[in-house]
């Protein structure tokens, strides 16, 4: 079990891996990340989902720290938070770090 500042980040993170964890969660900040601040209704634009349930999904986003919404005149537009996938490809890099030590030690002593 982790302990420490690493334990914490790895706490920090599980929002926002269960919120990436949605395919439509995903292809929202998938948006974002290509096409800037949007409006739910130009997220909406050629989805299968409802304003309603774009809506449902960008609060979750919110709450895991991955999306913003700001008002600009009346529209409302939702823009990402790049720290936050930072932190979580920090965290999946670490990962992938650990399993090529992990394999690269059974390599040795497999070798031997």
């Amino acid at each position: 079990m982790r302990r420490g500042p690493a334990a914490r980040s790895w706490k920090d993170s599980a929002p926002v891996f269960a919120a990436l964890g949605d395919e439509t969660r995903l292809r929202v900040v998938a948006r974002l990340c290509e096409e800037g601040p949007l409006s739910i209704t130009r997220l909406t634009e050629g989805a299968d989902v409802s304003r309603q349930a774009v809506t449902k999904h960008l609060q979750v986003l919110a709450s895991a720290g991955l999306v913003k919404n700001t008002r600009e005149g009346r529209e409302s537009l939702w823009r990402l938070e790049p720290v936050r996938l930072a932190e979580a490809r920090r965290l999946l890099d670490l990962i992938s770090k650990e399993w090529d030590d992990r394999l690269d030690r059974l390599k040795a002593f497999v070798e031997k």
